[in-house]
């Protein structure tokens, strides 16, 4: 038997990178996936490329809004009935830059809001399905940012630290309900995202793209990125009834990064 099988999951974000790598794994697991992301042509392609028939369905939306938010989880319910995993996965950076005392309000609300708020939305939505079943797995993708500080990154820091204890908290009040509650921290993962966006990123560091890859991979023990289809192993791991016993974790998926 396979260690989704009859599970239902919402993966925020599960139209590129992390996110897709993530709902691929719980197709081949056996569950049912609901995936979210902002572009109804990036969702149809991204079912096509899944192959799950009536199990893989998409959902528009952008997870800044309350609504949305709000929309995908009943969204799930109406098409399956249920939800037993939640990923929340939608979230980034503008870019680096600039400095606190030059950063302005819209940059730092939306840099919460992509990554925390939504989460937070997200979160209490599915809880309340899964609360009256007792029974369920919330996955939240902080990052290595949320273990350290970085110059010129504070909204995304601030809100992957705000991820983190948000993961903790809710992990103590959902606890004896069958529910768990974890985070994973991801290093730097080489994805679709990354080949986009990275280049402007690595032009403000003064760096090319492959400089910027080789001063993150010197950074940690194993000296190379991470890949997708690592985090997705532990993320598969975590919504499976194997870890019934791990809640409020943070999980390091960064070749030895972080110093915790």
């Amino acid at each position: 038997m396979q260690q989704l099988d009859g599970k239902v999951a919402v993966v925020t974000g599960g139209t590129a990178g992390i996110g897709k790598g993530i709902a691929a794994a719980f197709v081949a697991e056996g569950a049912s996936v609901v995936v979210n992301g902002r572009n109804a042509e990036a969702g149809e392609k991204t079912l096509a490329e899944l192959d799950a028939g009536d199990r893989a369905a998409f959902v528009a939306g952008d997870v800044r809004r309350l609504e949305d938010v709000e929309a995908v989880i009943a969204g799930a319910v109406e098409r399956y009935g249920r939800i037993d995993i939640l990923v929340n996965n939608a979230g980034g950076a503008n870019g680096l830059g600039p400095a606190i005392w030059e950063l302005p309000d819209e940059v730092w609300d939306d840099t919460i809001a992509w990554n925390l708020s939504s989460t937070f939305w997200a979160t209490r939505a599915a809880l309340r399905h899964m609360v009256p079943q007792k029974s369920g797995r919330i996955i939240n993708i902080s990052s290595v940012e949320g273990k350290h500080g970085k110059a010129v990154l504070a909204p995304y820091v601030a809100a992957k630290h705000a991820v983190n204890g948000f993961t903790k908290s809710v992990a103590r009040e959902v606890g004896t309900l069958g529910i768990t509650v974890n985070s994973i921290c991801p290093g730097l993962v080489i994805t679709d995202v990354i080949m986009r966006s990275g280049p402007k990123t690595a032009e403000g560091m003064g760096l090319t793209l492959e400089g910027l890859i080789d001063l993150f991979a010197a950074e940690s023990a194993i000296k190379r990125p991470n890949t997708v289809a690592e985090v997705a192993a532990v993320a598969t791991l975590l919504a499976s009834d194997a870890a019934s016993g791990i809640t409020g974790a943070t999980y390091s998926v960064d070749g030895g990064t972080a110093a915790y």
